[in-house]
């Protein structure tokens, strides 16, 4: 039997109407209860790692995973490319909070809250017994909004936000609210942008190699207010608002009068408010239909405090000419009638074959969307 789910998608500037999802014939291994567009399918490629975040792919194909409670560093392997890694190694644990993890060169590059390390050759050590060197020591050492996202963009740089200590004030070091980024060796550290209160995920426009990064806005503005955030970061020095301005036309409440909201980027793209959108992807693969080249997944974690709940799902920003135009829901279900929530997607990465990884650090684990 086929089913289907009607849901509304609302974004912050108008309705944009009904989002027909429909969910095919499950086939063995589907996980029951999650809805995807016809002809997808959602599978567990592993259940093994505890508080799953950040994702990273070797040249071998293991997937590296990092956490932020558990310390650890996960590496996954499907050697028999059947769709589920059947070897789950912690390659490195007790670190501080290792939350982004990065591929680069046959290295593994580690965010911790305060500093970068490297694995180096880090396939010859999956065995638990990793050692590490440090990269970059300079990062603050605070927790709120301290756990890091890295990623290598199309420079060869390495790519670290920072974000706000609080949920609203005004930090005093720059590094703060900031994007930066770093030479791998951990030279030549520059803050890239400002302004973003807590950037959890970004990715390069495929072709234009232009930089768009998701943010967190604040919280205690009501449910609906502010929209969070997708940034186009189009050259260094751009400053996004934070804490004067919010979603490109909301003055904050104590910082808004010392700037006018004019004097900033807007987002490029406006979520509904505390959906908390983290890891993108713009989709490159071969495998998925074609009207989804070039689009972006969003894997949004979901609301924490809002009256009632939002997010906990995989969301799709339509790009056309470049700019993006619409959004609507790819994947839901991780959020019940009664409130309470059985998953929380983290962050996106795509296979060579053209799947997708979503991790989820609720449950524990990272699922594969496929088509067939």
């Amino acid at each position: 039997m086929y089913k289907s789910r009607f849901i509304a998608v609302l974004s912050p500037l108008a309705l944009l109407g009904l989002s027909h999802l429909v969910q095919a014939e499950a086939l063995p291994g589907d996980i029951p209860g999650i809805d995807v567009p016809a002809g997808f399918h959602i599978t567990r490629y592993s259940d093994q790692t505890p508080n799953a975040r950040s994702l990273a792919l070797g040249d071998d194909g293991t997937v590296y995973v990092g956490t932020m409670t558990e310390g650890n560093v996960y590496a996954l392997q499907d050697r028999d490319r059947d769709g589920h890694a059947e070897t789950v190694r912690t390659i490195i644990q007790g670190l501080n909070v290792p939350n982004g993890v990065a591929w680069y060169q046959g290295d593994l590059y580690i965010a911790e809250l305060h500093r970068i390390i490297k694995i180096k050759d880090v396939v010859r050590h999956l065995d638990g017994n990793a050692s590490f060197e440090p990269v970059y020591s300079g990062f603050p050492n605070e927790k709120h909004h301290g756990w890091k996202y890295l990623r290598v963009g199309p420079d060869h740089k390495l790519y670290v936000p920072v974000g706000a200590p609080c949920n609203i004030c005004l930090p005093s070091n720059e590094i703060f609210t900031a994007l930066t980024r770093m030479n791998p060796d951990g030279s030549r550290f520059e803050v890239y942008a400002k302004g973003l209160r807590n950037s959890v995920g970004f990715d390069w426009l495929p072709g234009a190699g232009e930089l768009y990064a998701t943010d967190n806005g604040r919280d205690y503005l009501g449910d609906d207010a502010p929209a969070d955030e997708l940034n186009h970061v189009a050259h260094a020095g751009q400053h996004f608002g934070y804490p004067w301005c919010h979603a490109g036309n909301i003055a904050d409440p104590e910082y808004g009068g010392q700037h006018a909201c004019a004097e900033f980027e807007p987002p490029a793209w406006k979520f509904p408010a505390h959906v908390a959108p983290l890891g993108i992807r713009f989709y490159q693969g071969k495998q998925f239909p074609a009207n989804y080249q070039g689009q972006l997944f969003v894997a949004q974690h979901g609301s924490w405090n809002r009256t009632q709940p939002q997010g906990y799902r995989v969301a799709l920003v339509r790009f056309k000419d470049g700019k993006p135009v619409a959004e609507e829901v790819f994947a839901s279900g991780w959020l019940h009638a009664d409130g309470k929530a059985s998953g929380r997607p983290v962050d996106i990465l795509e296979m060579p074959d053209g799947a997708l990884l979503v991790s989820d650090d609720l449950a524990g684990a990272v699922y594969r969307i496929s088509y067939r």
